[in-house]
């Protein structure tokens, strides 16, 4: 799959690398492939963190966690 890790996400890394480059850099024992991997897993915890605060502040936030939670727990 030569297409990027993950085309809406917050990091540098979710558009420059693919997931197969990714993937190679995670078989063959690189630790690159840790590393772009924890990036985009700390971006995405940043998003999610400032989007939530949002939700708090608007007073959306328990309809937009039982979204959140669906979103996430079904997207792989």
């Amino acid at each position: 799959d030569f297409s990027p890790l993950d085309e809406e996400g917050t990091s540098f890394v979710d558009r420059q690398y693919t997931k197969a480059y990714v993937r190679h850099l995670f078989k063959s024992g690189e630790v690159l492939g840790g590393m772009i991997a924890s990036l985009h897993n700390l971006a995405f915890y940043l998003w999610l963190a400032g989007e939530a605060r949002e939700q708090i502040i608007a007073g959306t936030f328990s309809n937009w966690k039982d979204q959140m939670v669906r979103k996430v727990t079904t997207r792989l």
